[in-house]
């Protein structure tokens, strides 16, 4: 019996102890699946997706926020109420729809907020003030930078320095336009620099270097001045190939009016008694005068249109529906018999090139001369004109620096001219003197001598003196023509006869018969400067009939693109001929 009750008790002994072992057991197994819980909890916090979805979401919100206006924001504010399109809406006026790819989407300041160990996200972002990326215009590829005023008005402070340099240096490197809508400094200095950086800086112009290599290149450059450019921003759009002022919202200046009343003393100017387009338009800063912005954009799309993507190729080509062949009787009568006589020349110029296609480059300044760019049989040419309709056509200075400009740009843009010529000579007198005339007119000389794209020359009327001979003889061998109204020589009638015969007819008014002789040495010098006369002595290779000018212009031009202009392009590859704009 004792036995039996020992037995039982090691039995119930043994059940306690497997118990308290069972429990004690599942007290360590629980707390260690506790701790691997935590542990695994652990590894999860610290682990990244491995699709890297988090950085792409961090992205995708710097994106979110650049590309959405803050409403309430200052700079917002004051953009919309001074009448302005808001940077990414310039964009998207200007390009071919959704094809506006950034460069430097995420670049600015941003605050960040930590979220758990190695993970955060931002809480607020101020973009660049200085927007960059690749587009197309009209199917063509095209780099663009757009500065947003709306951030601290476009300065330095706003933005990346580093963006507009790369920008500049990416067009030389793929050959591609840059287009540049100006609103701002452009990345220009602010004194608030150097509080925040704590130490003043030297202002080295980096993105000057490159933008001289595109000029040079024949890479476009085309500018908007679409709000205040000012400093460096005013630099960036005069430096342009072409360049274009919206009326209502444009204005350009070294310095703002705060500036200019600390330096000079002027006060209460606005932006446009400071550098509004009259002001600008009319002295050839800026070439062309937009009403609005969006015929900025309109005027960019056009001109591009003439130009190739760089001097190493050919302008571009078009089909066209007019005819090569097409005469226009009226040109016969549009130079009147009697020579004091004026007449529209744009006339001319609208009847000989293809219908709709003639685009005028600053027609507000330099008025004496006219300039700009055309098709013949859809191949871009470069078109001169004299305008016999301000000063009598004679060439100022201002007309001198403007055909200047535009020689340079057909020079590095490979565009062969087509020069309509009513030249009586350089300008003269004390305006024309104290304007120095001269000198800007043996610019244009310097400048007709050392480019080398083809000109072809079709002599409407006059063609006198210095200016007449440089206009008319700068390449070897001169390819021209003539119309039956045409008159030339080293200086007009009308003042060249009372130098020539001054003795004579001083002895002729003695006797009362001043204006009988004068009258027939007139008559004699008119009937000896019949161009048939010239023709004769081989002075002029072929005199036409006006009304076959279209036809004679668009077979040379089909000429030049279809035979020179190949050995062009290989000379500038192989660097035997180098033009130059800048």
């Amino acid at each position: 019996m004792a036995d039996d009750e020992d037995a039982q008790h090691t039995s119930n002994g043994r059940d306690t102890a497997a118990q308290r072992l069972h429990q004690v057991s599942s007290h360590i197994s629980g707390e260690q699946a506790l701790k691997a819980e935590r542990a695994n909890n652990n590894k999860k916090s610290t682990q990244l997706p491995a699709d890297h979805s988090d950085v792409l979401s961090q992205i995708a919100t710097l994106r979110q926020i650049a590309a959405t206006p803050n409403l309430k924001h200052r700079g917002y504010v004051r953009q919309k109420q001074a009448g302005k399109l808001w940077v990414r809406e310039r964009i998207d006026a200007l390009l071919d729809p959704d094809t506006f790819a950034e460069i430097g989407s995420v670049s600015g300041t941003v605050t960040w907020k930590k979220t758990a160990p190695m993970r955060e996200t931002p809480v607020s972002f101020v973009p660049s003030n200085n927007v960059q990326g690749a587009g197309l215009v009209r199917g063509r590829k095209v780099l663009l930078t757009a500065d947003d005023f709306s951030i601290r008005s476009g300065h330095a402070d706003g933005a990346s320095s580093e963006k507009t340099v790369y920008v500049e240096k990416l067009a030389v490197a793929l050959r591609l336009p840059v287009i540049k809508l100006v609103d701002g400094s452009s990345g220009g200095g602010s004194v608030t620099t150097i509080r925040s950086e704590g130490w003043s800086y030297l202002p080295y112009v980096r993105p000057f270097r490159p933008v001289m290599q595109q000029l040079n290149m024949g890479i476009p450059n085309l500018g908007a001045v679409v709000g205040p450019a000012i400093g460096l921003g005013a630099a960036r759009v005069v430096s342009c190939h072409f360049s274009v002022m919206a009326a209502d919202v444009g204005a350009l200046f070294n310095a703002g009016p705060k500036v200019v009343e600390g330096a000079t003393f002027e006060e209460g100017l606005s932006f446009q008694d400071l550098g509004g387009p009259m002001v600008h338009c009319t002295n050839g800063t800026i070439d062309n005068l937009a009403a609005n912005e969006e015929e900025c954009f309109e005027q960019i799309r056009l001109v591009l249109g003439f130009l190739p993507n760089s001097g190493s190729d050919a302008p571009p080509v078009i089909p066209c529906n007019d005819p090569e062949d097409r005469e226009d009787i009226a040109l016969r009568s549009i130079i009147p018999r009697r020579q004091a006589r004026m007449y529209n020349p744009r006339t001319i110029i609208t009847s000989v090139v293809d219908k709709g296609s003639w685009f005028e480059i600053g027609a507000l300044w330099g008025r004496t001369a006219i300039g700009g760019l055309a098709r013949l049989g859809g191949h871009p040419v470069g078109i001169i004109s004299l305008n016999c309709e301000v000063n009598g056509g004679a060439l100022d200075a201002a007309g001198s620096q403007k055909l200047t400009r535009l020689l340079k740009l057909c020079d590095v843009m490979n565009l062969p001219i087509i020069q309509f010529l009513d030249v009586p000579g350089y300008a003269i007198g004390t305006v024309a003197e104290k304007t120095a005339t001269m000198r800007w007119g043996v610019e244009l000389a310097k400048t007709y001598y050392t480019t080398t794209t083809p000109i072809f020359n079709v002599i409407t009327r006059r063609a006198y003196g210095v200016a007449g001979g440089v206009m008319l003889g700068s390449r070897d061998p001169i390819m021209q023509v003539a119309w039956p109204s045409g008159q030339w020589g080293s200086l007009p009638l009308d003042g060249g006869i009372e130098v020539a015969h001054r003795h004579e007819l001083r002895e002729a008014e003695k006797v009362g018969k001043k204006e009988e002789r004068y009258a027939e040495l007139e008559e004699e010098y008119l009937r000896l400067m019949n161009p048939v006369r010239t023709a004769n002595a081989f002075g002029v290779e072929e005199i036409i009939d006006p009304k076959d000018t279209r036809r004679v212009c668009c077979s040379w031009t089909s000429h030049v693109y279809e035979v020179l202009m190949k050995e062009r392009l290989a000379e500038r590859a192989s660097g035997k001929i180098h033009p130059t704009f800048a």
